[in-house]
């Protein structure tokens, strides 16, 4: 699985597990709402500085957001 897909879909189960909506998380993350969403998709390559501000929100090592 391409690592952009796999990073979308652990910040999906991730955050639907808090209960979080994408705007909702967004806000906790400090990034913008569309940006989750693509992110989420696959359609963006975060830099490692967005992945920690992700991680920070979902209370995680930035590492779990990649296996």
């Amino acid at each position: 699985m391409d690592i952009r897909t796999r990073l979308g879909k652990n910040l999906r189960r991730l955050r639907e597990e808090k209960g979080w909506s994408q705007e909702v998380f967004a806000f906790e993350a400090k990034i913008h709402r569309t940006y989750v969403s693509d992110i989420e998709r696959g359609a963006r390559n975060p830099t490692i500085a967005v992945v920690e501000k992700l991680a920070a929100a979902l209370e995680v090592n930035p590492g779990q957001l990649l296996d």
